[in-house]
């Protein structure tokens, strides 16, 4: 009996200091990405559901500010100025403005895609991946919300840049989205007018004020 409380003390201090060491990572990680003053990322989206016999593959870009971002992926423009949300589809000459919930924790937006995981989830550390020579220390994000949509996020991290390369989420009707960062570049001389929606350039476009 006392060697099966000794051995459960022991699994239980090791899994104490893993849990430690991922939230260290993690908070490395984001304190390094709030010292940049804007960040400008090329990456590879795909979504699988092998159930539903969905695959979709295609790449893409964003650029970070603040809480501000510009993302571009599946032909349309998504341009958040911290207050509103504009979402341009050229195919269909149609923008969208809304306002977004920042709040919504199962919600991982661009502008919270380098630090959403601070709040919500417990964390473990999961695998290390060699990937062209470098070391990508994989975190295993699981939400403290039972009700969540999500059953887990994997992300990975560059342990020499301590910057994000690969997010993963799971979820619970069997759908994987997988984001891939190509390209990581941090304060490039963007314009002042990058974030800001000008409504005179879409003439021709029917505007619809969601809210």
């Amino acid at each position: 009996m006392i060697k099966q409380i000794l051995l459960l003390l022991v699994t239980f201090g090791a899994i104490t200091v893993h849990a430690q060491n991922a939230k260290e990572l993690l908070n490395e990680v984001s304190n390094k990405v709030k010292n940049y003053d804007n960040i400008v990322i090329g990456f590879k989206y795909s979504l699988n559901n092998p159930a539903e016999n969905v695959s979709q593959e295609t790449r893409g870009d964003v650029t970070l500010k603040g809480n501000k971002y510009v993302l571009n992926l599946m032909g349309t423009k998504q341009m958040y100025d911290g207050k509103k949300l504009h979402v341009i589809i050229p195919e269909d000459e149609e923008i969208n403005i809304s306002t977004q919930n920042e709040e919504d924790a199962d919600s991982v937006t661009p502008s919270k895609m380098l630090t959403f995981y601070e709040e919500g989830y417990s964390y473990a550390m999961d695998i290390v991946q060699n990937v062209n020579g470098r070391k990508i220390q994989y975190v295993k994000l699981t939400p403290i919300d039972s009700k969540s949509d999500l059953k887990e996020i994997l992300l990975g991290i560059d342990k020499q840049t301590l910057h994000i390369y690969k997010m993963i989420q799971k979820q619970h009707n069997g759908t994987n989205v997988t984001i891939t960062v190509n390209s990581f570049k941090t304060d490039q001389p963007i314009s002042k007018t990058l974030f800001v929606f000008d409504e005179s350039k879409y003439a021709n476009y029917y505007i619809n004020r969601l809210d």
